[in-house]
């Protein structure tokens, strides 16, 4: 089945269409900023814009950067506080003519295509998925059913401040950190979710996945860690994947 995906992030609105069986893009991926601020208005605005380069009529799977239930924005860690309250499928559906919207937590949609198809597969016990770009996204699962909303880039570093604002990839950037530096803050992190989570695997995703073979022997905890198959388009293939499920 072919299903448009969307991935948003704090710096850039992802697209594609998504063969869901064969766990394929089908369409060229397509990228547009992500608006700053990131408002409902301006956001909303950009989603349509995707969903019209693809010209795109049918149900649309959607990630979003915060806790989300039953549609609806909870938290706001790197989006617009104007977001808490919102109905993102409504909003989403209505500007764009009435597309039905299936939309869930990023970091768990990555981890549910992970866990399907690629990188997790088959995988029991407790899967923790990290993606790693403007913040640090989390989908944690046990043996293969999602725990969502579970928000481990925001436990709190011992210097007072969310974990994400040490170790995220963007710090990297605006630090100008060496990745084996930047890769030392990532690794006390890993430890930390080891000594309150007691994983079994994790599987590092998001942007800075692709790096994931240039910083793997900086990482010292005891618990086998994979890079996300799907790489950085892990979340277009989940949201993909989960309109196809949420819209049967």
């Amino acid at each position: 089945m072919e299903l448009l995906g969307i991935d948003i992030g704090g710096s850039g609105i992802k697209g594609a269409i998504v063969d869901t069986e064969a766990g394929d893009l089908v369409s060229e991926r397509h990228r547009i900023p992500t608006p700053q601020p990131s408002t409902p208005d301006a956001l909303a605005q950009t989603v349509s814009e995707l969903v019209k380069h693809f010209e795109w009529q049918g149900a649309v799977g959607c990630t979003f950067p915060a806790v989300m239930i039953d549609g609806e924005c909870r938290t706001a860690g790197n989006i617009s506080p104007l977001w808490i309250g919102t109905q993102v499928d409504t909003l989403f559906s209505e500007i764009c003519g009435g597309l039905p919207f299936y939309i869930a937590n990023d970091a768990d949609l990555a981890g549910f295509a992970e866990m399907t198809l690629g990188a997790g597969r088959g995988k029991m016990g407790k899967v923790i998925m990290i993606t790693i770009g403007t913040g640090l996204g989390s989908g944690m699962f046990q043996d293969g059913q999602l725990v969502p909303n579970i928000e481990l880039g925001h436990i709190f570093h011992p210097n007072g401040e969310v974990i994400e604002r040490y170790a995220a990839d963007s710090v990297r950037k605006r630090e100008d950190l060496s990745l084996k530096a930047w890769a030392k803050r990532f690794d006390f992190f890993l430890h930390h979710l080891v000594r309150i989570a007691s994983p079994n695997y994790f599987i590092i995703g998001g942007g800075a996945s692709k790096k994931f073979d240039k910083f793997k022997n900086v990482l010292t905890v005891d618990v086998p860690i994979e890079a996300a198959h799907f790489r950085n388009n892990a979340g277009i293939m989940g949201a993909a994947m989960y309109a196809q499920e949420m819209s049967r």
